[in-house]
């Protein structure tokens, strides 16, 4: 069902390609197994893997009938480890590596904006980083952070850890009951961690957790004691020098508050915007063999229009190819500088998930009628901060320097302008 519900053709077959490699894995088992039932089960496997090998190879002479542009863009999820989409990002990938090697095991805290792509990175450190580093994805949004005590937030960690090393390297870890949790939690996981510490032999594991701010909520409502998760996530990074832990978030370290203190010796690792070369192999070449070309001006609109935002360009992109499909089979197969403009209003629409939510939770009211006030501007252009000062006499430089850190807007010359023009296009138009 999740493999159907993907909006392009292309993500489909994708994701009923990986369900065939899995079912090719469960077929190998019960090939080897002795069990009464493997024989019965294998048939079973076999026409599970038939049809969906049969859908896959409909759903690619479909697209080929109708001579339509596949569109591998994935909008509003992060990417996986199997999407060829994931571009980039080695930078940083080689930033956490040297980080790793220092030896005062100090956490790292990577953060950006939303939908920079930061979830993405985490799914795809598995073939970034060395294989002696084994990611550990920890999403803090799923049922870690909704568990309603200490030792439900340690057996579904324990869950999250064991599930992404058998993801990222094959590697199984012994299992962790609620038992082992119910009379002494704590003592109860550092047991656990001294079992999986001893079958990490010299490799190091990066436990990576996926929007700290998340475990806020449930510390306010008083399911998890804060002193007791910060000491034990202290501890583990002070004597388990196998261990090392990334934190996530779309907070700088000055927009943490309360963790603010635990996490003074933090190593920062900020994730931005994709640079030129990573931004046009999105555009141009985001999967071998893409249908679609661009004249060169048409692409390099698109990163003047994005800056390379990463969830930006996948939306406008994914736009063009709907745009294009629309086309007559003559012209469909080349992008052009109307077509770009031509798929804005649609992105714009489509995207208003992503710009609602810098509207509605990344401004105050002082900031929003800045920003609106310097959306009403052209294209490019540069507010003087005379100008901006005469509008907005209360608490201007504290407003500008909000939007500075929410990369909404940046310095240029004797004034300020919006980094991204896609996103002053939104705020225009409210």
């Amino acid at each position: 069902m999740a493999a159907l519900q993907q909006e392009s053709a292309y993500n489909q077959r994708l994701a009923l390609s990986a369900i065939e490699d899995r079912l090719d894995g469960l077929l190998r088992e019960l090939t080897r197994s002795s069990e009464r039932y493997a024989v019965r089960f294998r048939a079973i496997a076999a026409s599970w893997r038939q049809i969906v090998a049969d859908y896959g190879h409909d759903l690619a002479a479909a697209v080929e009938l109708r001579q339509e542009i596949d569109s591998p863009y994935v909008i509003g999820v992060p990417l996986t480890e199997q999407q060829e989409i994931f571009v980039g990002r080695t930078d940083i990938s080689a930033r956490i590596e040297q980080r790793l090697l220092d030896q005062r095991r100090l956490p790292l805290l990577l953060y950006g904006q939303r939908r920079m792509g930061k979830t993405s990175l985490l799914n795809n450190l598995g073939r970034l980083l060395p294989t002696t580093i084994l990611p550990l994805f920890v999403d803090l949004q799923g049922p870690v952070s909704q568990a309603s005590d200490h030792a439900g937030f340690l057996y579904n960690f324990a869950r999250a850890m064991t599930r992404s090393a058998r993801q990222q390297r094959g590697l199984i870890l012994p299992p962790l009951s609620r038992e082992a949790l119910a009379a002494d939690p704590f003592t109860g996981f550092d047991e656990w961690l001294d079992e999986v510490e001893y079958l990490l032999d010299q490799n190091t594991a990066l436990i990576a957790l996926d929007e700290f701010e998340a475990l806020e909520a449930p510390i306010d409502e008083g399911r998890f004691s804060e002193a007791a998760v910060m000491s034990m996530f202290r501890h583990l990074i002070q004597h388990r020098p196998h261990f090392k832990i990334l934190l996530t978030g779309s907070h700088s370290l000055e927009e943490f508050g309360r963790w603010a203190s635990y996490l003074i010796n933090v190593q920062l690792v900020h994730i931005s915007y994709l640079n030129e070369a990573e931004a046009r192999q999105l555009i141009e070449r985001p999967v071998e063999d893409f249908a679609l070309r661009y004249e060169p001006p048409a692409s390099q609109r698109v990163l003047e229009l994005t800056r390379g935002h990463p969830f930006l360009v996948q939306l406008l992109c994914a736009e063009i190819v709907a745009l294009k499909n629309e086309q007559a089979p003559a012209v469909r197969r080349l992008a052009r500088l109307a077509d770009v403009e031509a798929a804005v209003p649609a992105a714009l629409s489509h995207g208003s998930f992503f710009f609602a939510d810098i509207q509605r939770n990344q401004l105050d009211a002082i900031a929003l009628k800045l920003v609106r006030f310097m959306a009403s501007q052209a294209e490019g252009v540069a507010i003087d901060s005379g100008t901006l000062r005469h509008h907005f006499p209360t608490n201007l430089d504290q407003t500008l320097a909000l939007l500075m850190r929410r990369q909404l807007i940046e310095p240029d010359g004797p004034g300020y302008r919006f980094q991204v023009e896609l996103i002053r296009r939104w705020f225009a138009q409210l």
